[in-house]
């Protein structure tokens, strides 16, 4: 139920990153009329998307002390999804023929998507808003029972402060943590292990023997990247993904998942075969992390769950003064940052209104519960897709797969703050681009009809709200 006029308020918020979700909060809660505040260890916009050859000094990220570069982004990379798909609802991520600069491809670079990130930060005058250079240190309530939140920050000069605020929206990403393959002895295999966050080049890798822990989209990119090089490069994947052979690539290689580890450099996959590698490059995803959070113990981390959270935004003791916008994976990511920042605006300010505190923890406790008894591991629990098209969730029956149907969530939340849905065409294009596995997929297609739908609404946006670079 919308309550009246005279009962929205206008909050003071700091919002923890200008990433592609920091980006988009920080626009929709300043419509709503908030005063915002974003925080950013960095001198520029992009978060994930700001590339860096450096890389951290621990390769495999195991020591807590260590100096943590904060970019995952690989140089080679291209994006897994088409532009029309990635961009803001009201801001289209179209081509800039204009500008020789800029990658025209549909499926373009890192390079492209974090000029399109400055050209959304630009055109809406975000920059104003974001204390750039600054890392915060502490998020924590301000006082017991106190419904302000206090931040505790320090720039890049040393100087150090806090502010008082009303509400605080996380934003900190979750590509920064690695998570590690569990295998027998493997820290004392003798060959040079790296997690693909500090990948960067195939260059340290020429004419070695590879092992690629991991098929999923970095995996599949960094093993490629590495094959121009490498002089084999072996796959372990853990679907049956390793039935398929590059046509490609000659010395790319697919194996079922490692068995064990030997201090002679061989590697011994389940299906028993025998490798001697000079190389590992763990492609095993990540952690959430929120070190900067004060929580009293009640949001935690457990098995990469981040939990008790209402819809995966709002911890219900502690709604609306914290949020958190981006931790569902796989979803169409920067859709999901804009339309969960609708809601969490519109909460904040009181147009719309949350359900009690023991309702919403009704809701976590059934959605944990439907999760288990469907066998989903609870490091799964933040998993958004359409699951039809996902080959460990294909098997789930339709009022199953609603658990983590991408599609459901947005339309809920739709609903819920009065902003459309995901567009057919959007949908669609998802759809499609999630079930390739070929490896020519970026540059062959046959859904020009979507396209065709995609440029048809863009056309009904306002010209100042495409995205363009002067």
């Amino acid at each position: 139920m919308t309550p009246p006029p005279n009962s929205i308020s206008s909050r003071n918020v700091a919002v923890i990153g200008a990433g592609a979700a920091g980006l988009v909060a920080a626009r929709e809660l300043r419509r709503e009329g908030h005063t915002v505040t974003a925080f950013e260890r960095q001198k520029q916009v992009g978060g994930l998307w700001v590339y860096t050859p450096n890389v951290e000094p621990d390769s495999l990220n195991i020591d807590p002390d260590r100096t943590i570069v904060h970019s995952s982004i690989y140089q080679s990379l291209r994006t897994n999804l088409p532009r029309e798909c990635m961009g803001y609802s009201d801001f289209p991520f179209v081509t800039q023929p204009d500008d020789e600069t800029r990658d025209p491809r549909r499926y373009p670079d890192q390079r492209e998507v974090m000029r399109y990130l400055q050209d959304f930060a630009k055109e809406f005058d975000i920059n104003e808003m974001i204390r750039f250079e600054t890392e915060v240190l502490r998020v924590e309530p301000a006082a017991e029972n106190s419904r302000e939140w206090r931040v505790q920050f320090r720039s890049s000069n040393g100087v150090s402060g806090e502010d008082i605020f009303d509400a605080v929206v996380v934003c900190n990403g979750h590509f920064t943590e690695p998570r590690l393959a569990h295998i027998p002895v493997l820290l004392s295999w003798p060959g040079k292990q790296i997690h693909s966050h500090n990948y960067r080049v195939p260059d340290p890798f020429k004419d070695q023997v590879v092992i690629v822990i991991g098929n999923q989209s970095s995996g599949s990119d960094i093993s490629r990247d590495i094959a121009t090089l490498a002089k084999e490069v072996h796959i372990a994947a853990k679907s049956d993904a390793y039935e398929k052979e590059s046509s490609i690539y000659s010395n790319l290689h697919i194996h079922p998942t490692i068995d064990r580890v030997y201090a002679d450099g061989s590697v011994v996959f389940q299906d028993g075969k025998v490798v001697f590698a000079d190389a590992i490059v763990h492609c095993t995803g990540y952690k959430y992390c929120f070190p900067f959070l004060e929580t009293n113990g009640y949001v935690t981390v457990e098995d990469n769950r981040v939990g008790p959270l209402y819809k995966h935004v709002f911890p219900p003791a502690l709604a609306p003064g914290l949020s958190f916008i981006g931790l569902p994976s796989m979803a169409l990511q920067f859709f999901m940052f804009e339309i969960q920042s609708k809601w969490v605006a519109s909460v904040l300010s009181g147009r719309v209104k949350l359900p009690s505190e023991d309702k919403m923890m009704e809701d976590i406790i059934a959605f944990y519960a439907k999760l288990k008894s469907l066998g989903i591991p609870k490091r799964f629990t933040h998993f958004l897709t359409n699951p039809q098209w996902t080959p460990m969730f294909e098997k789930l029956k339709p009022h199953e797969a609603v658990l983590i149907s991408q599609t459901e969530y947005f339309n809920w939340i739709a609903e819920q703050c009065g902003s459309p849905s995901i567009e057919r065409w959007r949908e669609e294009q998802y759809n499609i681009a999630i079930k390739k596995d070929d490896e020519t997929f970026r540059d062959e297609w046959d859904d020009d009809d979507l396209i065709e739908e995609a440029y048809r609404d863009f056309a009904k946006i306002k010209p100042t709200k495409v995205c363009c670079s002067t």
